[in-house]
């Protein structure tokens, strides 16, 4: 009842913009071509964790043969595909086929599992659409951004944005394009690790207490908010060419920003302030935390994911080094307060997220308010916000290491009397 309510003032919220909200965008996919096609099929594919494998090649089938239907039509009435995928219809309505056949052919245990798979995948895909919803909102109600003071602090790091943004235009094409299907399919590879840990979900006929989609769509929820407390709106838009008349200066990335007093600047109606913290970082880091316990291909997969994807944020101008730095502090603080949770509440826990919380709200206030003295002094702020973040990061480690259960020692057989 929560997630609706939230979905429905999101979607009034939108209205009040002239704007589709997250509902009426998920609804137009049962007929209109998807925009997010393959995160569709990945939708399903986290639904299908309840089926059997009999009832998931059926499904399959199904979802294959609408979209070849679908295809079809488009091609006969020559409608337009422009702006989504030819593909992911098929899979949406056997989401909605699987909610219809849980209410009204499954009872009981059956009934609850069917349907919380159906939530599972519904959820990643609306997880999505209100993210969408999010930045036009924070679009449009904050006329001003803070890239200055962001761009300013970066100086303690080194202007990371600018030097792996000449890096990856020195690679060309085939750089850029490995890196973009990156950054686009974020979501698909958190189903990939999601898969692999609720891989036992159709035979114990339950979902485990904690999984990656849940740290996923809470960093979604609550990322947007430090948006509307923080606007940001990104390097290659207040800095970039992609700026405009709005941009500072067209400085990205081959010449770094001026050391000068930074101050809010006007920006349009239509970039997202989407920047602090980054939210890619956050869920890659969450990826790489939750491939840790699979095996050596999927660990190699998702230090991979979190390499290209820090590359990507940072060689396409989409953030700031400042900004990554806040997106892992705040992924491993999301994710120690959901464990905690799922675990039960104890001093650890509560000292755990007390301290990543606080060091996230510090990094914003120095971001905020020091930046003039970490650009000046950037031996002394760059190493201590590394420090701060590797600090959350050993932290995290040490704290869920000893929340493992320990095995218990083996009995030893009491010894038998000798036989006189």
């Amino acid at each position: 009842m929560v997630a609706l309510g939230f979905l429905i003032a999101l979607e009034v919220a939108a209205r009040r913009y002239g704007l589709p909200g997250p509902i009426t965008n998920q609804a137009q996919e049962v007929i209109f071509a998807p925009k997010s096609g393959p995160l569709l099929y990945a939708s399903m594919a986290l639904m299908m964790v309840v089926l059997t494998w009999r009832q998931r090649f059926i499904a399959a089938g199904i979802a294959i043969g609408i979209d070849v239907i679908f295809s079809l039509v488009r091609w006969a009435v020559d409608a337009k595909t422009t702006g989504g995928h030819p593909f992911g219809n098929g899979a949406l309505w056997v989401i909605l086929g699987y909610a219809v056949i849980a209410v009204t052919r499954r009872t009981g245990r059956e009934r609850v599992l069917l349907l919380k798979g159906v939530g599972l995948g519904l959820l990643l895909v609306t997880g999505r659409k209100t993210g969408d919803t999010w930045l036009l909102i924070t679009s449009k109600t904050r006329p001003a951004v803070l890239d200055q003071y962001v761009a300013t602090a970066d100086h303690a790091l080194g202007n990371p944005s600018w030097v792996v943004g000449r890096i990856v235009k020195a690679t060309g094409p085939i750089g850029a394009h490995v890196l973009d299907y990156v950054y686009i399919q974020l979501a698909v590879a958190a189903v990939v690790v999601a898969l692999y840990q609720l891989r036992n979900v159709a035979v114990e006929r339950r979902f485990p207490g904690h999984h990656l989609v849940r740290t996923f769509l809470v960093i979604g929820l609550l990322g947007p908010a430090i948006y509307m407390i923080f606007p940001v709106a990104g390097p290659i838009f207040a800095y970039g060419a992609d700026g405009g008349h709005w941009a500072v200066a067209n400085l990205w990335p081959h010449t770094p920003p001026p050391i000068n007093a930074p101050h809010q600047m006007p920006f349009d109606t239509i970039t997202p302030r989407n920047c602090m913290p980054s939210l890619h970082t956050a869920w890659a880091t969450t990826i790489f935390i939750h491939s840790r316990q699979g095996p050596r291909i999927l660990r190699f997969a998702g230090t991979f994911w979190l390499i290209a994807t820090l590359g990507a944020t940072l060689g396409f101008g989409y953030h700031y080094g400042a900004d990554l730095v806040a997106g892992v502090v705040f992924a491993f603080t999301i994710e120690a307060a959901l464990r905690s949770l799922d675990r039960g509440w104890d001093r650890s826990g509560i000292q755990l997220v007390t301290y990543g919380a606080t060091v996230f709200a510090a990094l914003l206030v120095s971001y905020r308010y020091l930046p003039m003295q970490m650009a000046k002094h950037p031996w002394v702020f760059g190493p201590l916000l590394i420090l701060a973040m590797t600090s959350v990061v050993y932290g995290y480690a040490r704290t869920t290491k000893l929340w493992k259960p320990k095995a218990a020692p083996a009995l030893q057989p009491e010894p038998q009397p000798e036989l006189v």
